[in-house]
């Protein structure tokens, strides 16, 4: 198998501006910036939790194209460009990552185009024991 993997899903951005859907290091595996456009349809939904649920399909395909799923994901990242939109697509979030518990890091920011209103990137770990509990830990950090 070889060290790096790089996967392409057909968006058209992937050619024009040079990059991979995914690519898998080892273990790590990183999911580029994903919005909520269907993409082999190019449809969008209008609200942003339409849009949230679309790129959370777009990221379980990709995930699912290198033998991982949403449970291996360590870290995400939300661009949300109105704070109006926080809410609803907190709720997709967090229900998707419900158990599973990622680092996470929300911001407002503007996107790449007007109607888009929540794009994600997603780090994921393939770990070799999946069935092995996690370690988890709580932590006081007043």
């Amino acid at each position: 198998m070889s060290e790096i993997i790089k996967v392409k899903s057909g968006s058209k951005y992937e050619d024009l501006n040079s990059y991979s859907r995914v690519v898998v290091a080892g273990d790590m595996i990183f999911v580029s910036n994903t919005a909520g456009r269907n993409y082999k349809t190019r449809a969008i939904a209008s609200d942003a939790k339409g849009q949230a649920e679309q790129a959370f399909s777009n990221i379980e395909g990709a995930l699912a194209a290198v033998d991982a799923s949403l449970k291996d994901v360590v870290a995400i990242k939300v661009f949300v460009p109105d704070i109006a939109d926080m809410e609803a697509v907190g709720e997709v979030v967090g229900r998707k990552f419900r158990g599973i518990d990622p680092a996470n890091t929300t911001t407002c920011t503007p996107l790449g185009q007007p109607e888009l209103k929540v794009e994600f990137e997603v780090t994921a770990y393939k770990r070799r024991k999946p069935d092995e509990a996690e370690k988890r830990i709580s932590v006081d950090l007043s």
